[in-house]
């Protein structure tokens, strides 16, 4: 009995760490989650002149961007043509300071940004953007409105196992940890499905409104950090479920070997 209570020991040091790094990895996934729902660089338009393009236009282009009637295909053109970038809950772009009609292109920029209201978020698409007589695009009105769910539902599984796994700690059982874990793993699906449904979302766009030849899009460092979340997540799940699946096996075996 001695050595096989030595040899307990030994796997319980090896659950703690495996539930350590799963910590780490849980609070690294929550803290790239966050930072990305909070920032607006999901998605990059860079054009080669943007301080012309507005002095072109003159106020119109900034006048139609901060209108709260902007449609889709309106903000989308300004983006194009002023450095704009995109995030969850707001869109931004680039103009100088002071823009008039009747002075030259100034090279002191200004990023200007505007928040997607929540009804906004829930608006229909249309097959046409910008042509509310085209109909529905069932497609994009679905994708959109789940790239804005699913990174809430996400945060919010990852707080609730966090929640569950310090009642764990409390009842100084490892048992629960397996809820944590499928709570982390449901979380990742929810993560990416997040990054699909906004890569099939974008990508759906630009066959709508193409891309003008002198603009270049590619997908931003927010973007990048949900990417990364989701299998910081999923590891995560793995090494709760792993410890406290084998803890409670060894458990089992070790209170049958007493009892023998």
């Amino acid at each position: 009995l001695f050595p096989y209570s030595s040899k307990g020991a030994m796997m319980d040091n090896r659950f703690a760490t495996a539930l350590v790094i799963a910590c780490v990895l849980s609070l690294i996934s929550t803290i790239y989650m966050a930072a990305s729902i909070g920032t607006d660089f999901w998605y990059e338009y860079h054009t080669l002149s943007p301080a012309e393009n507005v002095s072109e236009a003159g106020r119109s282009i900034w006048d139609e961007f901060v209108s709260e009637e902007a449609d889709e295909k309106t903000y989308t053109d300004a983006l194009f043509r002023c450095n704009g970038t995109v995030g969850l809950w707001r869109r931004c772009i680039t103009v100088p300071k002071n823009s008039h009609w009747y002075s030259p292109p100034e090279m002191d920029m200004t990023t200007t940004c505007i928040s997607f209201s929540l009804s906004d978020q829930f608006i229909e698409k249309y097959i046409e953007p910008g042509n509310h007589n085209s109909g529905t695009d069932l497609n994009r009105t679905y994708l959109w409105r789940l790239q804005f769910l699913l990174p809430f539902v996400s945060l919010g599984l990852m707080c609730f196992g966090a929640l569950i796994g310090l009642c764990a700690c409390a009842c100084r059982s490892l048992y629960p940890a397996i809820a944590t874990g499928v709570l982390h793993f449901l979380a990742g699906l929810c993560t990416l499905g997040l990054v699909g449904c906004y890569v099939a979302g974008i990508e759906l766009l630009h066959k709508k409104l193409p891309l003008p030849d002198d603009v270049r899009g590619e997908f931003g460092w927010s973007f990048c950090l949900a990417c990364v979340s989701a299998p910081l997540q999923f590891m995560a799940a793995a090494l709760f479920i792993w410890a406290a699946r084998t803890n409670r096996k060894e458990f089992t075996l070790l209170k049958a070997y007493r009892v023998a």
